[in-house]
Order: C-alpha cells, then sequence, then structure tokens
C-alpha cells in the first residue's frame, strides 16, 4: 500500500484496464505530463548502438513491445541490437543517427548509428503506461522494471529493463 500512496503522489492516476495480450490485466499507473528534470529518482544516460534502418515506403503501424507506433512515408523504420523494433519520425532521425558505415550514404537503408546524447531516464516499479509526447500520440506501456525516459521536455519512450542494460550507460 505505501508505494501506490507514493504513486498517487505523483503527477498520474491509477486505472484498470484489459491491455494487448503483452500485458494481463492490472492496476496500472497511468503517467501524465511527467518532467524527469525535477524527478529525484531520474538519472543521466547515454545510449551506445548500431541499429538496422529501412525508410517507410507509406504509412502504416509498427507494433513495438511497448505500444503501437505509427508512421508516415519517410519515417525510419529501426531494428536494434537486441531485434526490438520501433519507430522514429525522419526529422528527428536525420538530427540523432549517423551511418555506421562511411560508404553509405544518409537516408538509405543500412546500418546506422545515434549521435551520442544524454537522456534522462527513471526505472518503474509498477506497470505503466504514457503517451509518446505531451500533446498526446502513441500510447505505450510498461511493466515493472521497465524505464521511463525522457529525450525532451514532453518527449517520452518506454524501454524494456533488459534492453536497457544492453544498450544504455550512465553518462560521465
Amino acid at each position: 500500500m505505501p508505494r501506490l500512496q507514493a504513486a498517487m503522489a505523483s503527477p498520474c492516476r491509477i486505472i484498470t484496464r484489459a491491455l494487448p495480450d503483452l500485458f494481463a490485466t492490472q492496476a496500472m499507473i497511468e503517467l501524465k505530463n511527467i518532467d524527469l528534470r525535477t524527478d529525484a529518482a531520474a538519472q543521466r544516460y547515454v545510449k551506445d548502438e548500431t541499429v538496422s534502418v529501412e525508410f517507410a515506403p507509406g504509412d502504416g503501424e509498427l507494433m513495438s513491445l511497448e505500444g503501437p507506433n505509427r508512421y508516415t512515408r519517410g519515417d525510419a523504420l529501426v531494428t536494434g541490437s537486441t531485434g526490438d523494433r520501433w519507430v522514429v519520425s525522419r526529422e528527428r532521425f536525420d538530427a540523432k543517427y549517423v551511418p555506421a558505415n562511411a560508404a553509405l550514404a544518409h537516408g538509405g537503408a543500412g546500418s546506422y548509428r545515434n549521435r551520442p546524447a544524454i537522456v534522462l531516464a527513471k526505472q518503474m516499479h509498477a506497470p505503466f503506461s504514457m503517451a509518446r509526447t505531451a500533446a498526446g500520440g502513441d500510447v505505450l506501456h510498461g511493466t515493472a522494471g521497465d524505464w521511463i525516459m525522457q529525450y525532451a521536455p514532453g518527449d517520452y519512450g518506454v524501454v524494456q529493463a533488459a534492453r536497457f542494460a544492453k544498450v544504455y550507460r550512465p553518462a560521465g
């Protein structure tokens, strides 16, 4: 009960709903308008990973482990080193990724590395859900042990615990 009371003190509410096959029906924290810059439990991390990328030929939806990822023509469809898949908008991809091989022209399908950037992350100890952005968008889901990522104010992600341990390291 103390954990539930602590969860209720933060900017969130508890909901109960049946989620896709990935999750059982259980009490879940619904996070809204969080800001990890002011959360003492959040820490700074850097991602270090080479990923495989192809670019969307049209609009669609990719189902990641954390929830649906809608995309439009030209967005990056990314497969991480752990086999997980997600979508990065083309504008964001161009700013955050560089070809892993100098022979690959930026924008072509192939291997890319993320530009080192510090992100805020917090490990959750109960199931949760949150919108991808403060304005809404796709709803992502996490289980106990997964991580909330804040890439910028109002820009969020969810990373499973095992993947987080493999590709993120504490920022210097």
